[in-house]
């Protein structure tokens, strides 16, 4: 199998890893845009794809998310399946443009939402399709420190802060509308505010409300960069019980008492992610999140 990454980022390494966890003969070819980036142990650097003569069996994007749109088309010739690192896009300028011309070619695509694979996610979907009880209200918190993402790094310098690249924790933590609108489908209607007004005095947009309008029930998300204890959480109101599930601790709650429990290693999600495109690619119809239902959550994130 042959593989062709485009932005080989921390993320990448994620998706390499995973890779190298399912298939042993993967081969993986990073097209750089310059020979100064550092080398990657089993990666093979590209400057161009011009009289290439490597047949990928598909590729990944992973490079700024400013740059997708870009990079979309540019693959596009090449007429291979595209794994998409989410956000798909930071703007909706051109995006049902490059929509229509995946769709044309009939090119297989994904944008990655790793939360999909999360085994408290997938817990608290099958419960809701046992349940009968109605939803009365749902509240979606995640507030995290982006200093501490990468300490190694002046926080203001990375990706996240940087809105012209595609930062901001509406787009860096998309993940929470990507989960909601797959649990709960999509919204009749919603509303947002966007601030950039804590004391982490960056540029991008560090706090976003959403309010999801569903026919029973109103959902509420709420994301930030500058909460210091890391938080997670899902609560879903019904009728009879309240559902908290804890993403951090790694377990779901029904009126208090844990009723699923499991915490997993970083690297999970991203390899049942590429376990699940990998069979999709092969041939099976798992069209989970392609770019057109990707696109209609961008919407709501950013209309």
């Amino acid at each position: 199998m042959r593989v062709l990454i485009v932005g080989l980022g921390s993320i990448a390494h994620k998706h390499i890893y995973a890779l190298n966890q399912l298939s042993a003969d993967t081969e993986i070819y990073a097209l750089r845009s310059g020979a100064t980036g550092n080398k990657t142990d089993g990666v093979t650097d590209l400057y161009t794809l011009t009289d290439n003569s490597v047949q990928f069996d598909f590729a990944i994007i992973s490079n700024p998310t400013s740059a997708h749109n870009d990079t979309i088309e540019q693959l596009l010739p090449l007429g291979i399946p595209l794994f998409i690192e989410k956000p798909l896009f930071h703007t909706l300028e051109k995006g049902q443009e490059v929509l229509d011309k995946c769709n044309e070619l009939g090119i297989k695509t994904y944008v990655a939402c790793n939360l999909r694979f999360n085994p408290i996610i997938r817990f608290v979907r099958e419960y809701l399709g046992q349940t009968t009880a109605q939803i009365n209200e749902v509240n979606i918190y995640t507030g995290s420190y982006l200093p501490d993402w990468r300490p190694q790094r002046d926080f203001r310098t990375i990706y996240s802060a940087i809105p012209e690249l595609g930062g901001g924790v509406h787009l860096d933590l998309i993940h929470e509308l990507d989960y909601a609108c797959w649990l709960f489908g999509l919204p009749l209607s919603s509303q947002k505010k966007l601030t950039n007004k804590s004391s982490l005095d960056i540029p991008a947009i560090d706090f976003a409300h959403y309010n999801l309008e569903y026919p029973a029930f109103t959902a509420n998300l709420t994301l930030n960069y500058y909460r210091r204890d890391t938080k997670r959480e899902l609560e879903i109101l019904f009728e009879d019980a309240t559902l908290v599930a804890d993403l951090v601790g790694g377990s779901v709650k029904r009126n208090g008492e844990i009723i699923f429990q499991q915490k997993t290693e970083v690297y999970y999600t991203y390899i049942e992610q590429m376990k699940y495109f990998l069979a999709y690619i092969k041939g099976q119809d798992l069209p989970m999140n392609n770019i057109n239902e990707a696109f209609e959550i961008l919407k709501i994130c950013l209309k």
